[in-house]
């Protein structure tokens, strides 16, 4: 991950980023269910990072990568994977301010499932899964509260690409209904 840090390190910045973090941790868009005074104890296990705009913090297929999870509290994140065209990268979301990446990578020791890329100067919070061990440990009732609402996500995400799924086989099964009828030999 690239740091740099000069930035976000004063005190009051540092202050107004960690209680920006627990303020997205519980909009309604957050799926998170936590109080304000739960989220600020997650918070107190996240690191903020500034990454500069066009910084691939997370690539498709890292293994070495170190587990952790990213509140995006300010700028832009493009999200792009490589296994649909194997070739050229295919956006497959842009993130704006309040939402979550890498989750996946915080539960599980499997390889990045895409890449993100800033596309604009980029202040994160960082919860790696080292901070998050600690916070379940520590906080057992918050930290379960804060693995629920990952879970939700994940569960969500996987309910939407069922759909998708879904719609990709039946457009397949129309193209290919055409794909027979242009060659059925004409009388």
């Amino acid at each position: 991950m690239v740091m740099n840090p000069g930035e976000y390190t004063a005190s009051g910045e540092r202050v107004r980023a960690f209680e920006r973090a627990a303020e997205l941790l519980t909009a309604p868009s957050a799926l998170m269910h936590l109080t304000l005074d739960e989220a600020r104890v997650v918070v107190g296990y996240m690191t903020p990072q500034f990454i500069p705009s066009g910084t691939t913090f997370i690539r498709e297929g890292d293994a070495a990568d170190e587990g952790f999870m990213a509140l995006l509290l300010e700028g832009e994140v493009v999200v792009e994977g490589i296994t649909v065209s194997r070739t050229e990268p295919v956006t497959i979301g842009v993130l704006a301010p309040g939402s979550l990446i890498g989750e996946v990578g915080l539960v599980d020791r499997e390889p990045r499932s895409a890449s993100c890329t800033t596309s604009a100067d980029s202040l994160c919070a960082i919860l790696t899964r080292e901070s998050f061990e600690c916070l379940i440990n520590a906080e057992p009732r918050i930290g379960s509260k804060l693995l629920l609402a990952i879970a939700a996500r994940l569960a969500e995400r996987l309910r939407d690409n069922a759909r998708k799924l879904r719609l990709y086989a039946k457009l397949a099964k129309a193209m290919q209904m055409d794909i027979d009828s242009l060659l059925v030999p004409r009388s």
